[in-house]
């Protein structure tokens, strides 16, 4: 929005964009000191990051259709 028009987020996807950052982080934080196994960790911090990756791709383009993307 600073550079273009093209993209206008409002106050509501900023906060979403917050809450999904901030819950990726501290969920791989928790699940960093709570894992004792280092295979375990990073298996479970991928699938943290693929999950968030994959809400945040459906709420920007609606690639799988759901209502969450606003079509």
């Amino acid at each position: 929005m600073q550079f273009t028009d093209d993209v206008n987020w409002t106050l509501l996807d900023f906060i979403v964009a917050g809450v999904l950052l901030l819950g990726t982080g501290l969920m791989c934080e928790i699940v960093l000191r709570k894992v004792k196994t280092i295979k375990f960790r990073i298996v479970i911090c991928v699938i943290l990051l693929l999950l968030f990756i994959l809400i945040w791709v459906e709420l920007a383009v609606g690639i799988f259709g759901t209502p969450l993307s606003g079509n």
